[in-house]
């Protein structure tokens, strides 16, 4: 394992610890100072008296603030995985408009459930092992994008796992440029309804009509 691997690996689970309500009350107070006072500020310190504990609690679990950052993280992607595979397991074997709808609504709405929080953990994915965890979590979305393509009754697709990596693009980029700040209110409101237009039209034209499947 390398050196960073090892210092964001948390010291022991909930399981073994025997209290999963601990390091939720951790998460939900990492957010909260995240949000409310910005990175800098958010310190394991204040993380634990957010979370109404000592800061030798917290080290009983995180080895530091980077691990503790890692984990919650970790947690909001594998929330919004999750998310996703759900909508595309509901959206097998229907037309292709459909699945464009079904997967832009849970993603945007998985994205953007708690924008605060969104846009915090946004600002430090890139860090603290955070671009492997995100690589790791768009592959599962692709492959669950593309298991769900392949039961299109009205379109065929040549590479699904190509098709589900553009499609995922297509959703992703819009939700950055909002989480980035650099969206007017408009463009916020008309989101979720513009993008599921966007994806609709790619899959509709990129598509094989399904009587060419054979």
């Amino acid at each position: 394992m390398s050196t960073l691997k090892a210092s964001l690996k948390p010291r022991k689970t909930a399981v073994q610890a025997r209290s999963a309500a601990t390091v939720e009350a951790l998460h939900t107070a990492t957010l909260q100072v995240l949000t409310q006072q910005g990175l800098i500020r958010c310190t394991t310190t204040r993380v634990a008296e957010r979370a109404g504990m000592s800061v030798g609690s917290l080290y009983q679990y995180y080895p530091n603030r980077d691990a503790l950052l890692a984990a919650v993280l970790a947690k909001h992607l594998e929330w919004v995985a999750e998310a996703v595979e759900q909508a595309c397991a509901r959206h097998r074997q229907v037309p292709v408009a459909e699945m464009a709808a079904g997967l832009v609504t849970a993603l945007v709405a998985a994205k953007l459930r708690d924008q605060g929080a969104s846009k915090a953990l946004y600002a430090i994915a890139g860090e603290r092992g955070g671009a492997e965890l995100v690589a790791r979590i768009n592959t599962r979305m692709v492959a669950a994008i593309a298991a769900m393509l392949e039961t299109a009754p009205d379109a065929h697709f040549e590479d699904p796992i190509l098709t589900a990596g553009i499609s995922l693009s297509a959703i992703v980029g819009p939700v950055r440029t909002l989480l980035e700040g650099n969206a007017s209110p408009t463009f916020e409101a008309g989101l979720e309804q513009q993008t599921t237009l966007l994806l609709r039209a790619y899959l509709q034209a990129h598509g094989r009509p399904a009587a060419l499947k054979a």
